[in-house]
């Protein structure tokens, strides 16, 4: 048996065979997911974040490593040279066809995109834009084995298109790189009482039917829905397949079934915590006959969340999670992290011991960390967890500063400035909303040895403590109020690591950072 890791953030796999959810305590949205011989495969929305379209490995739809990223950069590059995180890329669909790995996803700002790989590893193609346009999001394909025939379906963003609450569908050409027709319209959630906000189609094919699996009712409170028709074209039935119900699981939704080599089906979804983003619930699920002897699909328990479940049957697997934790080797950062926008020449330098020397680029945004395309972020691991890092600034440009932050629509920061007559201080800021300017959280203390340990404590509903210790010998103090941390765009609230300095000509120096950690 396994048994639960003393001190990782989170993890699902209880040791005796079950499970808890959420299986991944962190924000990853809009999950899909599939099998290919004994792995499951499952990809997440990365939005503006870089690099994009995250992959991570199974064995048993439990335990989950991250094994690399699908995208490595977002075009046009000159949108994503600032942190977007309302934009890229939305709610991938993950597929295995032809010996290879495919994933579409929609761009509410240009359009229906592809990319392919021989290999979970790569190396992955270009961006293919499929279908150019305003508005289209949450891209599905399916390869017809019956038929030879292929598909994709696809929802609408209102805040582009105009509309929303439809799902709008084409056949494809095998080799997924055209749209065979202008499209047609699958379901009007305008047309069916008390939906709304339908998206997010996963489409599949089973026992004769088409379904589509799709989400309605919104981020937080909606619900799953299942259609179900013999043409792809419709028309289509349909019936909500999970929901809240009595349990304390909003909005459980938007995510994708997968059966595995014993023949079990299981549904993978997500449930939004706010601040702390969408995590992601593993759900049985069963088939069941209707009065006419058709089937539908029922997920959880008769149609509710579960919260402790037997593992899917297989071979014992070793309890994994995905990595939080950094040494920064050769000045490298490891696979858990993504820059806030594309990244530019020399933000960090590699060298051939630990630590990660970030750059302290100059801007003139060094007071607004939402604008920093060089931010280096993570997810935050689980709703109760402590970050920690070591800090030298080695930097002697005035202003130039460095440190561990909290970033979302508001954010927070605890880190090291040079400051004008040559001191490092160590100092504690914050910015409530984007309509406010930074401001000090509490009173710079000095660091004369230009180090600093650093660390957030963070408590359910994203409420964190910043703490410091300049090794002063006083060890590590509390430093200002509890921050309550927000969502950013559609993502959780982020951690982050950076480095800046205001405008300048010359080099402003570098944040070491060293020894990463999170512990529960």
């Amino acid at each position: 048996m396994n048994a639960p890791a003393p001190n990782r953030p989170w993890t699902a796999d209880l040791g005796d065979g079950s499970y808890r959810n959420p299986v991944l305590n962190a924000d990853w949205s809009d999950p899909d997911v599939i099998r290919v011989g004994d792995d499951y495969y499952l990809t997440a929305s990365s939005f503006g974040r870089v690099p994009g379209l995250p992959l991570l490995h199974s064995r048993d739809l439990v335990n989950w490593t991250l094994v690399g990223h699908a995208l490595e950069r977002l075009t046009p590059h000159e949108d994503f040279a600032v942190p977007r995180p309302d934009r890229g890329v939305w709610a991938p669909a993950l597929r295995h066809h032809a010996g290879r790995f495919w994933i579409f996803w929609g761009d509410p700002d240009q359009g229906v995109f592809q990319v392919n790989a021989p290999d979970i590893d790569g190396p992955w193609s270009a961006p293919h834009l499929l279908k150019p346009g305003k508005g289209l999001i949450d891209a599905c394909p399916l390869w017809d084995e019956e038929t030879g025939e292929a598909y994709l379906v696809h929802g609408w963003a209102r805040s582009r298109a105009g509309v929303k609450n439809r799902l709008t569908g084409h056949r494809m050409s095998p080799d997924g790189l055209t749209l065979l027709d202008e499209g047609a319209l699958l379901v009007d959630g305008d047309l069916l009482p008390g939906w709304f906000t339908l998206e997010g189609p996963k489409l599949y094919r089973h026992d004769g039917w088409f379904w589509i699996l799709a989400p309605a009712g919104s981020v937080g409170t909606g619900w799953q829905g299942a259609f179900r028709a013999r043409s792809f074209l419709g028309p289509y039935e349909e019936k909500v397949v999970l929901e809240q119900g009595g349990t304390d699981v909003n909005g459980p939704h938007q995510g994708g079934w997968v059966r595995t080599p014993q023949g079990e089906d299981w549904f993978l979804h997500f449930q939004s915590r706010g601040a702390h983003g969408r995590v992601v619930h593993l759900q049985p699920m069963r088939w069941t006959t209707d009065e006419q002897g058709l089937p539908w699909p029922v997920l959880g328990d008769d149609g509710t969340p579960v919260a402790v479940h037997r593992k899917p049957q297989g071979p014992p697997q070793p309890t994994a999670a995905p990595a939080t934790d950094d040494d920064f080797a050769g000045g490298r950062f490891g696979l858990q992290w993504q820059w806030a926008a594309n990244p530019g020449q020399g933000w960090t330098t590699a060298h051939d011991g630990d630590g990660l020397r970030l750059t302290c680029v100059r801007t003139g945004h060094v007071d607004d960390l939402r604008s920093l395309a060089h931010l280096l972020t993570q997810r935050m691991p689980a709703e109760t967890f402590t970050a920690e890092v070591d800090l030298r600034l080695d930097a002697a440009a005035a202003g130039a500063r460095a440190g561990l932050a909290v970033v979302g629509e508001a954010y927070a920061w605890i880190g090291l400035e040079r400051d004008g007559d040559g001191r490092v201080r160590l100092v504690h800021r914050f910015a409530e909303d984007t309509a406010t300017p930074e401001r000090d959280a509490a009173h710079a203390r000095d660091a004369p040895g230009g180090r600093a340990r650093l660390r957030v404590e963070v408590s359910p509903g994203a409420r964190c403590r910043f703490l410091a210790d300049t090794g002063d010998g006083t060890g590590l103090w509390p430093s200002g109020q509890v921050f309550a941390a927000a969502p950013w765009g559609w993502t959780g609230a982020l951690l982050g690591l950076f480095a800046a300095a205001p405008p300048g000509t010359d080099a402003a120096g570098t944040g070491v950072f060293t020894r990463y950690r999170t512990t529960a």
